[in-house]
């Protein structure tokens, strides 16, 4: 009985830390752009190596 004054504190501490972890990153913006990221890497961009490297080369003397 005696170590429910120990863990009811501890985790309504935890609870409120979580929260406030949670609101903390909100509000920095954390979840503002959650798609862009994952489809950021299906765009292909070979296509700029493939126009440069098929551009002529400068001449040598």
């Amino acid at each position: 009985m005696e170590a429910l004054y120990l863990l009811i504190p501890l985790s309504t501490a935890l609870v409120f830390l979580a929260i406030w972890i949670f609101f903390r990153a909100s509000d920095g913006g954390q979840f503002d752009d959650l798609e862009g990221p994952a489809l950021r890497i299906l765009h292909d961009d070979d296509t700029a190596l493939v126009q440069s490297s098929a551009a002529p080369s400068p001449p040598s003397s």
